[in-house]
């Protein structure tokens, strides 16, 4: 068995790594001997990384012969089919679908969130996308999109991958970044670069100040899409009254450790919120895309958005103040919620594995 994993791998955006890590121990745990291939920017450091064959996702000829030689073609997991990003994302991933139906292969749209779409994003996913075998996606919203661009094929909402991370055993030691025990209790942030920027780096600020001056609360920040997330951090931290700590860029066992360690998140990275999710750590969400939404109604979480950015030009500040008090008195409230809701997602999670055994059984 051969599989072709195609996403946004090879760019140092953790959330996408975990991915790739999850997904890659789960296909060689069910299918020993199977050759996991990659399409990535980063070929050696990602077959290094992960025990898989790199190919490079720019070569278009390396493409088109991976494809050739996969058995099975995965699309995913991620958001991949959107056209948020540009139309020319769009049109990459779902050629590599549409070149992989071409081909015969077993092709599945795998753990996606759809969308956002357009006329011009539904008219491209409805025309290059017929004829996948299956679709798991990971959330209500992204299923009630596709379904009606590809009804032939059968659409199952199921939950990201990392729903099925292993809790760390340990937190990390963060003494050599200034946070040990004595700095506790800590919450973490993270956060990415967002068109709307000043509302934002406001938000984050009033909430990291909040939190140091009225809670007693060390703030440290997580960058876990990399530079750009470190430079966005440090914009916030600039603005801060109080003193907030800028982390390194963690691999996804040590960034699972500082979040276990954390009372509670603040941010926008999806992974990081699903992270806290599954270690029961409550957090607070940005919604900047619908996905961050979609995944607190799947979950039910009973705690607002911290502040949605382009829905006000300005958040109020005393709105966010009560939403950190919120979120702080409430926390162990969430926590339990959390740990009630876990269980089910970590299952819906599994079921995108089953859901392809079912495709290569056919």
């Amino acid at each position: 068995m051969r599989f072709l994993l195609s996403g946004y791998y090879g760019f140092g955006n953790l959330g996408d790594d975990a991915l790739l890590a999850i997904i890659v121990e789960e296909l060689k745990r069910r299918y020993p001997g199977a050759t996991v291939e990659v399409l990535t920017a980063t070929p050696e450091e990602t077959a290094s990384a992960y025990g898989v064959v790199g190919t490079s996702r720019a070569d278009f000829a390396e493409v088109r012969r991976a494809i050739a030689r996969a058995d099975v073609v995965l699309s995913g997991g991620g958001g991949l089919l959107q056209n948020v990003t540009s139309v020319r994302s769009l049109l990459y991933y779902a050629g590599i679908l549409r070149s992989a139906v071409r081909n015969k292969k077993k092709t599945m749209i795998f753990a996606q969130s759809i969308g956002p779409l357009d006329f011009w994003g539904k008219s491209i996913v409805r025309e290059f996308c017929r004829g996948v075998g299956v679709a798991t996606v990971r959330d209500e919203r992204s299923r009630a999109l596709l379904t009606p661009l590809l009804p032939a094929t059968r659409v199952e909402r199921t939950a990201d991958p990392v729903f099925l991370l292993e809790p760390p055993e340990h937190p990390l030691d963060l003494a050599a970044e200034g946070l040990g025990a004595e700095s506790d209790p800590l919450v973490v942030f993270s956060i990415r670069r967002w068109a709307h920027a000043e509302g934002t780096t406001a938000v984050f600020a009033a909430a990291a100040d909040r939190l140091a001056d009225s809670h007693g609360v060390r703030v440290a920040f997580l960058p876990l899409g990399g530079p750009s997330d470190a430079e966005a951090s440090a914009a916030v931290i600039r603005r801060c009254k109080t003193s907030p700590v800028l982390l390194p860029h963690y691999e996804l066992p040590q960034a699972a450790q500082v979040i276990a360690r954390a009372k509670a998140v603040v941010g926008m990275r999806l992974h990081a919120l699903i992270i806290a999710a599954r270690l029961a750590v409550p957090f607070l969400a940005v919604p900047y895309d619908p996905k961050v939404a979609a995944l607190c109604d799947d979950l039910q979480y009973p705690l607002p958005a911290l502040w949605t950015p382009g829905e006000a030009k300005a958040a109020d500040i005393a709105v966010i103040h009560r939403a950190v008090d919120a979120m702080w008195t409430e926390r162990e409230r969430v926590a339990t919620h959390l740990r009630e809701a876990v269980p089910r997602m970590h299952d819906l999670a599994e079921r995108n594995f089953a859901a392809l055994d079912e495709l290569i059984a056919r």
